[in-house]
């Protein structure tokens, strides 16, 4: 779990794969029930069939399918705003800042990347990456 996590924070290491790929090989060969020896399946089937997103995670520090949080970032795209205010009063942190009608910028260190900005925009001008 605390090898997982790290990896999903973006603090993960290489040799991290090798280790759950080691303790999942303990758990399943060492149990001495069948809910013991199944239970480390999903994490070997997500080593054997997403390694990439894995790699993404630790060499690239980001998340393939954009949920894992500490790697999340949003942007708002100037091309696409069209300074409607949604995502300024949704933000709870206030990292967002405009006026009405204008591009409006997003500060990335008050930004705690919880979505709210993206989940209102009607235009598609927050981008999460």
């Amino acid at each position: 779990s605390e090898v997982l996590n790290k990896i999903t924070q973006g603090k993960g290491k290489r040799e991290d794969l090798d280790t759950l790929e080691d303790l999942a090989e303990i758990l399943s060969h060492g149990s001495l029930c069948a809910l013991g020896s199944t239970a480390a399946n999903p994490v070997l089937t997500t080593l054997h069939y997403f390694r990439d997103e894995y790699i993404a995670h630790i060499d690239e520090k980001r998340c393939l399918a954009g949920v894992c949080r500490e790697l999340i970032q949003y942007s708002i795209d100037p091309e696409r705003c069209e300074g409607c205010l949604r995502c300024l009063r949704a933000c709870p942190t206030s990292a967002i800042s405009g006026e009405k009608r204008k591009v409006h910028t997003l500060n990335q260190g008050m930004c705690i990347k919880c979505g709210a900005c993206y989940d209102v925009c009607k235009f598609d001008a927050v981008i999460r990456r």
